[in-house]
C-alpha cells in the first residue's frame, strides 16, 4: 500500500518557494438546521495509521468550546478548500472531521466526537490504540506561546463582549516552561481548552491552474486503494 498520489501532490505544493506560509484552508460543517459555516485553520501536519500509508489524515486544532465542536457532533461529514497561490494549486478535500478535547475539560466538552464506521482511517487509529491525548498535547506544545494564549479566552469563540478593552486583561503569553503561579495557571486553562482535529478525507479535487492546459483530478478513496478521475478544468 502507497500514499496517494494527492499527498504528494500537496507536499509539492507546499514546497514551491512561493507557497511559503500557505498552510491555511477554509475548512465548511453544517449545523443541526443545515446551515453552513465556514472558517480558516492551520493545517500542523500528516497522520496515518501505523503501516497504513493509503489512509492519510489532516492534523489541526480548534478550541473544544467552539459551535464548530458540536457541529461535528452532529454531522461528522466536511469539506476543506485550500489554494496555493504561488504554484496556482486548489485542493478541495471532503471527508469526516474528528476532535478529541482535553479529558479534563468540564461536562461534555470533553467527549470526542462520533467517529462513523465509514471512517476506516480514524477507525484504524483507534483499534491500534491511539493515544490521541499524546497527540493533542504534543501538537499544543508545539504553539507559539502567543497562540497558546489564544485558548485562554474566559468565553468560548464567538461569545458576546461589551469592547475590545476587555481583552487587554487576557494572557498576551503562555511560555512553553511557565515559570510563575499565574503562567502555571494558564497553561493549564489553555490546554484544557485546547483540542486536536483530525480530518480523514475520502475525496480529493485537485486542480492545478499553474499548467496551460490547467488540469484537474479527482481522486475517490475506494477500499484500500485511491482511484484517480481526470475531469474538465
Amino acid at each position: 500500500m502507497a500514499a496517494p498520489r494527492w499527498v504528494e501532490a500537496i507536499n509539492k505544493a507546499l514546497s514551491h518557494p512561493d507557497n511559503k506560509g500557505k498552510v491555511i484552508y477554509q475548512v465548511a460543517t453544517v449545523d443541526a438546521r443545515n446551515v453552513p459555516h465556514v472558517r480558516s485553520q492551520v493545517h500542523r501536519a500528516f497522520l496515518n495509521p501505523e503501516g497504513r500509508p493509503d489512509l492519510p489524515l489532516l492534523v489541526t486544532s480548534t478550541d473544544a468550546r467552539s459551535p464548530k465542536v458540536s457541529q461535528i457532533r452532529a454531522n461528522q461529514r466536511v469539506e476543506l478548500a485550500w489554494w496555493m497561490e504561488g504554484s496556482q494549486d486548489q485542493f478541495r478535500i471532503s471527508g469526516f472531521a474528528h476532535v478529541f478535547p482535553s479529558p479534563s475539560a468540564p461536562g461534555d466538552a470533553s467527549r470526542p466526537t462520533p467517529i462513523p464506521a465509514e471512517a476506516i482511517a480514524l477507525k484504524t487509529l483507534e483499534q491500534q490504540g491511539f493515544d490521541w491525548d499524546k497527540k493533542r498535547i504534543e501538537v499544543f506544545n508545539k504553539m507559539n506561546p502567543g497562540m497558546r494564549a489564544s485558548w485562554c479566552a474566559p468565553q468560548p469563540p464567538g461569545s458576546a463582549i461589551a469592547s475590545y478593552e476587555e481583552q487587554k486583561a487576557w494572557p498576551r503569553e503562555v511560555p512553553q516552561e511557565p515559570e510563575s503561579e499565574e503562567d502555571k495557571k494558564n497553561a493549564e486553562t489553555a490546554q484544557t481548552n485546547f483540542a486536536l482535529m483530525l480530518f480523514e478525507p475520502v475525496e480529493v479535487d485537485w486542480v492545478a491552474l499553474g499548467i496551460q492546459p490547467n488540469r484537474r483530478t479527482v481522486f475517490t478513496r475506494d477500499g484500500e486503494k485511491w482511484n484517480e478521475q481526470l475531469v474538465t478544468p
